[in-house]
């Protein structure tokens, strides 16, 4: 036996023996840095430019915000997509398919990056407007989103190259390069900021700097460290073909991303329509949601990254018959899940401007509206737990019909229509309260699938 193979029985066995709990922390730490370091790139410098700019500031990088969530939309795209292709080929042993998926899925997510990057700035006033910009936010937003606009190549390479580098085995590498990033941001976002008084242009520099590098780490992998293929200019002239098959594979992430984009910008805009009538004005609640969305982010990253940890377990266990494991390691994903969402429901309800303040305080207007924001946005946080566990789930055992309407049922099925509805008769406040009444609504899904499903999930054939 070759010692490839009894590597990989050995694996196999640790997830067929192993205490669970173990295993989850063998899995899913790694998961969990590399999805918190990811939110955490979009969080810095709105930390920075409340702190030196102002709320304003903060307002502009809402609206850019979903600019960039459609530009990463296209990079998972491709990049999602060819590391599945690749994955699959590796383990047919087709070694040139796999590497002509992996450049496929690159030569998509750097056109994709370019091609977006030049529709931007063609429109970018538009779209700022479309995406909810005010018309004091509107300066902002526009000098913020140029530059971060002109780092979409660099954004699309580091968001569709992790995908492919964890899916040649070197989770670590990729943590290096995220990491990488994010601490050149953290860095350069105060000096920019207070130092050199750039305001919203210095953090967007900032961030396309930490891009850059997260960037050209990932050029430098794919060019001299992939350790199961080679990628040649002779197998990227004939991987054109692959590029379509590589999309088709990828097109659930992008479809879950895309509802995020599409939910963000019905929110902005109801946000700026019902402001305007309210005591509020139309630029404190777009930028007080923005910030408590981007809070909500990291804790969903958490759970997103320990769930993902999961799905070795879930599939490895359920394919080989040991029903019992895949149940204990639901429940097990479940409580923790739902255990991070308390801890974060509770910060939320008991301490929300500790949170609030680390954006800048500004009027008692602002903070009355941002601790509404925390408080009932995220009143029903602690159900988003198995909301999210429970798609990841499905996916793991080969359900991805039912999967998919659990990624896509909060935001699309629920949330942009109670955005919608619910102010009608309250005004803004009603979009903070379409958080709840949508969380609510998800968890009754999930919980009917899980009852229709479970026994079939485990029934013997």
């Amino acid at each position: 036996m070759s010692l490839e193979r009894k590597d990989k029985d050995k694996k196999d066995n640790i997830l067929g023996t192993e205490k669970i709990s173990r295993l989850l922390v063998k899995f899913a730490v790694p998961g969990i840095v590399s999805m918190v370091v990811n939110a955490l790139y979009n969080i810095i410098d709105q930390i920075f430019i409340g702190q030196g700019v102002g709320y304003l500031g903060n307002g502009a990088t809402t609206v850019v915000f979903p600019m960039t969530s459609f530009a990463m939309a296209f990079s998972l795209l491709f990049g999602d997509g060819a590391a599945a292709m690749f994955s699959l080929r590796l383990g047919e042993n087709k070694r040139e398919d796999a590497a002509k998926s992996c450049l496929a899925g690159i030569t998509g997510f750097v056109i994709g990056g370019l091609l977006i990057a030049i529709g931007y700035l063609l429109f970018f006033p538009r779209l700022c407007h479309i995406f909810g910009a005010t018309e004091a936010i509107l300066p902002y937003a526009i000098e913020y989103g140029t530059i971060i606009t002109c780092g979409l190549p660099f954004f699309a390479i580091c968001a569709g190259g992790s995908s492919l580098i964890r899916a040649d085995g070197n989770p670590r590498y990729n943590m290096i390069g995220l990491f990488s990033g994010t601490v050149i941001n953290l860095v350069c976002d105060p000096l920019f900021i207070f130092v050199f008084h750039w305001g919203v242009k210095g953090a967007a520099l900032a961030t396309i700097l930490g891009q850059f590098v997260n960037a050209m780490l990932n050029v430098y992998y794919f060019i001299h460290k992939m350790s199961n293929v080679e990628l040649t200019l002779a197998l990227w002239k004939k991987s054109f073909s692959f590029i379509p098959k590589v999309a088709r594979l990828g097109v659930s992430s992008f479809i879950t991303q895309m509802s995020m984009v599409v939910a963000i910008a019905v929110r902005n805009n109801i946000l700026v329509q019902y402001g305007l009538n309210s005591k509020y004005g139309p630029d404190i609640p777009i930028t007080t949601l923005g910030i408590t969305m981007k809070v909500f982010a990291i804790i969903i990253s958490i759970v997103i990254g320990l769930s993902a940890g999961a799905q070795p377990i879930f599939g490895y266990n359920y394919g080989s018959g040991r029903y019992g494991r895949v149940k204990e390691c639901f429940r097990l994903v479940a409580v923790l899940s739902t255990a991070i969402c308390i801890l974060a429901f509770l910060i939320a309800q008991l301490r929300p401007m500790a949170v609030i303040s680390i954006f800048g305080s500004e009027s008692e207007l602002y903070n009355e509206f941002a601790v509404k924001c925390m408080r009932i946005f995220l009143m029903l946080i602690p159900t988003a737990g198995v909301q999210i566990m429970s798609g990841i789930f499905f996916q793991s055992l080969g359900y991805p019909v039912q999967a998919s309407i659990l990624s896509l049922s909060k935001q699309i099925l629920f949330q942009i229509p109670a955005t919608i509805a619910i102010p009608i008769f309250i005004g803004v406040e009603g979009v903070l309260w379409a958080g709840p009444v949508s969380d609510i609504l998800a968890l009754l899904l999930t919980v009917i699938l899980l009852l229709i499903y479970w026994r079939r999930i485990f029934e013997r054939k």
